[in-house]
């Protein structure tokens, strides 16, 4: 497009969008690029986003951060999972766990041995075999790298915390290498008149901040992809319904449980997650099916603690933004599109949009082919994670709500479609490629809403019956033992 040497890096907007993307481009690119973050304490963030998924460990590790001192930076404490309570019928509950469960066998997942099992009259649950799961029901935890004397694997984890604090942990990092932070609010977006691109950010007092390449972290007001260069919306309403969120914080209860709970209520679900100085709560909703006046009722009298403000309510339309990328602005964060917290991949995908922007950053000059190239990845991201959490509402047995009845009845994806079939007549699962979530993960949301295998792979019949039955007991004495080993996590998070 042109030959000009992408030098000055501008990011809109602070928050945890902001700051993920300015720690993870001075890290990496901090000797060969300026980058200078703008943002203004008048302008609020959305903070609910508290919980998270296993790879931000692997993120945080990449900036070298020190675990200890950032979850006590950010009241951290340990998540192995999320619990999920009346999703399939009132009254049931199972959790998608990190981690595998039970054994791994060649070419064969565990469950298959699990629903032969089944079929020959076992009543085990299939998270009798998930380590993570047994940890999290007894509130326990250390970071084991792998169960001793066996060829399985530890402890698979993640964090709940405070995302203002994370925020602040992540400019102090920032900063320190070399971040230019300039506070204030943007009165005007110039744009060059030959090619579009944004060429400077104007300031209220007047102050412009020029760049070559833009990020917009300016949440859902997306000032710069939306606003200034028109990039439009796909709306995903019709798949996921809710479009409000109610959030509140309550006083901390003990012991601090290391997993996070998803609530279905009748029109929408709740959240609770536990932190080291309170519990963040919220719940997300269908307007629709609920008033504000409704939703914060029952929001309010399904606290377990009493509340530390008023609600704040978050107004959201799920979708994507149909170029994350154009021109010379790249959205990341909520700027970029909307999936509902359900499954904690909000900030995850901030890193991974970050960690995109790394692998295809221009030279000299911004191409079409890294940008279309960018784009893609974004758009097969957001669509697997899509699919993923449609499930949860699709494959449901409740009938006691209009809202539960209209999400089991409505179509999905086919690409949902069709892994919810083959998973149904055969129990395969496969990850497509660059899917966020593993097999482990759609089976246990497979099974834990109710779709359950009417088949298992041949592999499975390899053991005799008696054989398969010793497989079952020992891996659940093995599991039992582990748990017993491990520290409650009160007690590790008092350690730090």
């Amino acid at each position: 497009m042109n030959n000009k040497v992408v030098k000055n890096l501008v990011i809109l907007g602070g928050g945890t969008a902001g700051w993920i993307t300015a720690a993870l481009m001075c890290k990496v690119l901090g000797k060969s690029i300026n980058i200078t973050l703008v943002e203004s304490d008048k302008i609020g963030t959305v903070g609910v986003g508290e919980a998270t998924i296993p790879p931000i460990i692997n993120f945080n590790q990449a900036l070298g951060l020190d675990e200890k001192e950032f979850l006590r930076e950010t009241k951290g404490t340990i998540k192995l999972g999320i619990q999920f309570e009346n999703w399939l019928k009132r009254g049931d509950s199972y959790m998608h766990a990190f981690g595998t469960i039970g054994k791994n066998f060649p070419f064969c997942d565990f469950h298959h041995f699990w629903v032969r099992h089944r079929q020959n009259g076992g009543t085990e649950s299939l998270w009798d075999y998930s380590l993570n799961y047994q940890a999290a029901k007894n509130n326990k935890f250390s970071p084991l790298g792998q169960i001793k004397g066996t060829n399985l694997p530890g402890i698979s984890y993640a964090y709940h915390f405070d995302a203002g604090l994370y925020a602040q942990f992540l400019r102090k990092y920032a900063e320190s290498k070399g971040v230019t932070r300039i506070e204030g609010t943007v009165d005007e977006v110039k744009l060059n008149p030959e090619s579009g691109y944004v060429e400077k950010l104007v300031l209220e007092g007047g102050r412009e901040v020029p760049g070559d390449l833009f990020v917009d972290c300016t949440g859902m007001a997306a000032l710069l992809i939306h606003k200034a260069l028109g990039v439009g919306y796909d709306d995903w309403s019709h798949w996921l319904p809710c479009d409000r969120a109610q959030a509140v914080p309550s006083a901390l209860v003990k012991p601090i449980v290391p997993y996070t709970r998803s609530i279905a209520h009748e029109a929408g679900w709740q959240w609770r997650i536990p932190l080291q100085h309170r519990t963040g709560n919220g719940l997300v909703y269908s307007s629709r099916h609920w008033t504000d006046e409704q939703a914060r009722e029952v929001l309010m009298s399904n606290l377990d603690a009493e509340p530390l403000a008023d609600p704040k309510v978050i107004r959201f339309r799920t979708g994507r933004r149909r170029e994350a990328w154009r021109k010379n602005v790249v959205a990341i964060g909520l700027s970029s599109g909307f999936l509902e917290p359900l499954e904690s991949t909000s900030i995850h995908m901030i890193q991974t949009a970050a960690t995109r922007l790394i692998k295809c950053f221009p030279h000299r000059g911004i191409r079409a082919e890294e940008v279309a190239e960018y784009n893609r990845q974004s758009q097969v991201e957001i669509e697997r994670i899509r699919d993923f959490i449609i499930l949860h509402y699709k494959a449901n047995q409740r009938r006691d709500s209009e809202f539960w009845r209209q999400c089991e009845e409505m179509a999905v994806p086919d690409s949902l479609h069709e892994k919810m079939e083959l998973f149904r007549r055969s129990g395969k699962a496969f990850r497509d490629f660059d899917d966020l979530f593993t097999e482990v993960a759609w089976q246990q949301v497979l099974i834990g809403q109710g779709v359950m295998p009417e088949d298992h792979h041949v592999i499975a019949d390899g053991l005799s019956d008696s054989q398969l039955t010793d497989l079952m007991e020992s891996l659940q004495t093995l599991i039992q033992g582990t748990v017993k080993q491990l520290a409650d996590h009160d007690d590790f998070l008092a350690s730090l």
